[in-house]
């Protein structure tokens, strides 16, 4: 059985994209983005679209919800529900680790 090596490259929080660059990083087109702004999925930061700012937040939600609409095939509002519910779940681990400390 043959070893796999991941590789990647970490986004601090504090990292801005464009909507061009946010797009390139997802292999998606901008088109999608912004629809997932629309959607509520990520908000960026600046009044006019053509100097809109996103997070490195946003890239990971971005991503997430990609992934969750190839692999589980759902459509964006399905894929951003469950966005919604993974985070939730995330924070609630969060808060029980932190009180079982």
């Amino acid at each position: 059985m043959g070893t796999s090596a991941l590789t990647g490259i970490i986004v601090e929080e504090t990292t801005v994209f464009t909507l061009d660059e946010l797009s390139c990083s997802c292999g998606k087109p901008a088109e999608w983005i912004l629809a997932l702004v629309d959607e509520g999925v990520i908000e960026p930061a600046g009044n006019d679209k053509g100097n809109w700012q996103f997070s490195g937040h946003c890239l990971r939600r971005v991503r997430i919800v990609k992934h969750l609409e190839v692999d589980l095939g759902l459509n964006l509002a399905g894929a951003a529900l469950a966005l919604e519910l993974l985070e939730e779940v995330e924070a609630l681990r969060n808060r029980i680790a932190a009180l079982e400390r």
